[in-house]
């Protein structure tokens, strides 16, 4: 059973930073490519940034230079650090695992970020 825990949101002023983390159960996680979406209500759930098994990276133009993810595979972890957080950063954030970038079938239940 694949389970994926994200944690970190919160509350923070324009400009400043959060990191979430998401935990991930089930085996073999550094297979996995890993992701973050987030999603504002009444809007559709829009990519954020992906890592896949190699450690390449992908970012969406919105978040390029002011987001950065990466994982853990010692921890099964996979992280979002968030800079210069502004307004419009404000959504429901969600992590996901899957077989590659356009293939996400696990999702965790979101933590919000409020700016």
């Amino acid at each position: 059973h694949v389970q994926l825990v994200e944690s970190g949101g919160g509350s923070v002023q324009a400009g400043g930073s959060l990191r979430l983390s998401c935990a991930a159960s089930g085996s073999r996680y550094s297979r996995y490519c890993m992701g973050w979406f987030r999603q504002i209500p009444d809007r559709e759930r829009e990519g954020v940034a992906g890592i896949e098994s190699d450690g390449s990276t992908s970012y969406a133009d919105s978040v390029k230079g002011q987001f950065t993810i990466s994982r853990d595979n010692t921890k099964n972890i996979l992280y979002l650090q968030m800079n210069s957080l502004k307004s419009e950063d404000t959504a429901l954030y969600y992590c996901a695992k899957g077989a590659g970038p356009n293939d996400f079938g696990y999702w965790g239940q979101g933590t919000q970020v409020t700016v």
